[in-house]
């Protein structure tokens, strides 16, 4: 009878462990799906604005007016003219396969404060209460450092992008066609990376409270990561010096945020440990 009710004890058991588990995977279902609706709602209120978005954030990147060059031409001296280039379909989707894109991938980009809080919120509870003290406000800061990343892709980096490629010419017997998939490519990527390569500092945050990167580890490799910043930067902007200067500066101001941050958490949980 005893071993009986032992093997009931451990059949109920077993049978709560389930549930949690069924229940967490059914909370993180409800807070995907409340995400993709809000990206879904954001997405639809975009696809109603697509032309004036086309036009006047995407496609007025090669005149000369645009507000990036406007600026180099007042404070820098830098100034450039009309870029000479037209824009094509060759697909017969290509167009509308481009404007879901454009409505999905920037219903994300604004709902992405929401998506990160629900994520969050799937996350928070596993944590304990000081780990929980030391990320307060880390929605506020990784939703800052976002959006400061796609700004910097919008009006550097893909600006910077159009204007070199829609200049360069092998011959002048060559005339440059973009292909809407091409030139949205371009853009898209370009502005989306660099919002994710801003959240750096959280990441040296988030690894350094794992034990995976150490601040001593950051600052030892310091030299071989300005080479692979240097090498980043070519890959996501024009192959000339000064663009690859404009957006290797903030990548590495990043880097060594991403130091001081890991320096702090380091020096906080030798702290606790002492005091433990």
């Amino acid at each position: 009878m005893k071993a009986l009710g032992l093997l009931f004890l451990l059949a109920a058991m077993e049978e709560d462990k389930n549930m949690s588990f069924l229940s967490h995977l059914e909370e993180l279902r409800w807070r995907l799906v409340r995400s993709a609706i809000a990206i879904a709602i954001l997405a639809t209120g975009l696809w109603f604005a697509l032309d004036w978005i086309m036009s006047n954030l995407f496609l007025s990147m090669r005149d000369a007016n645009f507000f990036t060059f406007e600026i180099l031409c007042k404070y820098i001296g830098v100034c450039v003219g009309d870029i000479p280039i037209d824009y094509q379909s060759t697909k017969v989707t290509g167009q509308f396969s481009y404007a879901i894109m454009v409505c999905i991938l920037g219903g994300f980009v604004l709902a992405f404060p929401f998506v990160f809080y629900q994520i969050w919120s799937f996350v928070k509870p596993g944590l304990k209460q000081n780990e929980k003290k030391v990320v307060k406000g880390i929605v506020f800061y990784v939703t800052l450092l976002f959006f400061t990343g796609i700004l910097f892709g919008y009006f550097i980096v893909a600006p910077l992008c159009v204007q070199f490629f829609g200049n360069f010419h092998l011959s002048d017997a060559i005339e440059n066609r973009f292909t809407v998939n091409s030139f949205m490519s371009t853009i898209l990527s370009t502005v989306f990376y660099s919002g994710l390569l801003f959240l750096l500092p959280v990441v040296s945050y988030l690894f350094t409270k794992l034990g995976i990167l150490t601040p001593d580890f950051l600052r030892k490799y310091r030299k071989h990561s300005i080479i692979g910043i240097l090498i980043l930067s070519a890959l996501i902007t024009p192959p000339d010096f000064i663009s690859q200067v404009i957006v290797g500066i903030p990548i590495l101001l990043l880097y060594e945020v991403g130091i001081l941050v890991s320096g702090r958490v380091e020096k906080q949980r030798k702290k606790d440990e002492m005091l433990v």
